[in-house]
């Protein structure tokens, strides 16, 4: 069937996991879980860091934003996609297709962006603990977190305005979301500027954001090899630790999926939408965990408003 885009009335039909569509009612019982695990965790530290003012500091402020990020991208994902499981119900507008690809693909380079930040945090605590609170002020903080939204903005803001001018001939899309490849595999007019436009994004985002991240480590390995005691090294690397597996969670599975897009011809269809998937999920679900557990001051909170709660509740039961 041909369509072309330009009408206000065409409509996507997300096809949820390719070979596992009768599956779709037990896929949903992980994804819910992990939806629920996600608005729990993130929802937890957000709030604590915004209602406790201990934890308002650079750091806590920078976690914060991460979170909000990560509610976004889960927000704009998991609703949709339980619709399909539950109701199968995978249609949706271009329009609305676009839009959650603007916020999908948004809130990851406002994430990548914030891990960055919080790398220069980290080389800052590690490097200059003096300055550490001259340098890394509330308003710098602030301008970190307008510019992290901004790279989102401008960059992906291109990807659905590009693929206004696209011919569609088909609307089916193999997917569960509005991926930006996988829309641009629907069209059958020249999509060239669509996938350069889209790799020139992937390289920027993770290919420059590691780069730096990987400067500020850098830096940070050379001034923890000039300690002369083993506790400061242990102090100055445990600082850095959680920072450290968030990173490798969410880069690792981002950039095979973006990979196996382009090349992974000989990938089964429904692991590399489960990939897509968890690539987006995944760090969204264990950044709460991963901090809550690393974080001694989040740790802390968390287990002070445990015993308040479970004090009040035995209250209550006299």
């Amino acid at each position: 069937m041909f369509i072309s885009n330009h009408s206000s009335f065409i409509t996507f039909t997300l096809m949820g996991v390719p070979g596992l569509e009768s599956q779709h009612v037990w896929l949903s019982v992980p994804f819910s879980s992990v939806f629920l695990v996600i608005l729990i965790g993130n929802g937890a530290i957000l709030f604590l860091v915004v209602t406790e003012p201990t934890l308002h500091t650079p750091m806590h402020l920078l976690l914060a934003l991460l979170m909000i990020a990560d509610l976004i991208s889960t927000f704009a994902l998991l609703p949709k996609v339980l619709c399909l499981f539950w109701f199968d119900d995978g249609d949706i507008a271009s329009q609305a297709c676009f839009t959650q690809m603007f916020f999908i693909h948004g809130a990851s380079v406002v994430r990548s962006a914030l891990l960055v930040a919080m790398a220069f945090d980290r080389f800052l605590a590690v490097c200059e603990p003096l300055r550490y609170n001259t340098i890394l002020s509330h308003s710098l903080v602030g301008r970190l977190g307008l510019m992290a939204l901004a790279k989102g903005v401008i960059l992906i803001l291109p990807m659905p305005l590009l693929l206004q001018r696209l011919t569609f001939c088909h609307v089916v899309i193999p997917h569960t979301y509005c991926d930006h490849m996988a829309v641009v595999k629907m069209a059958c007019s020249n999509t060239k500027p669509n996938r350069i436009y889209g790799l020139f994004v992937v390289l920027l985002v993770v290919g420059l954001d590691l780069l730096l991240i990987g400067l500020s480590y850098a830096l940070i390995l050379k001034a923890v090899i000039r300690l002369n005691s083993r506790d400061a090294t242990f102090k100055a690397l445990s600082t850095c630790s959680a920072h450290l597996f968030v990173i490798l969670i969410t880069y690792s599975p981002a950039l095979f999926s973006s990979i196996t897009h382009r090349i992974g011809c000989n990938i089964a269809p429904h692991a590399h939408i489960l990939l897509a998937n968890l690539y987006l999920l995944i760090p969204s679900m264990f950044n709460p965990i991963i901090y809550g557990i690393k974080m001694k001051e989040i740790r802390d909170k968390v287990t002070k408003c445990l015993q308040r709660n479970f004090l009040v509740l035995q209250l209550k039961e006299r």
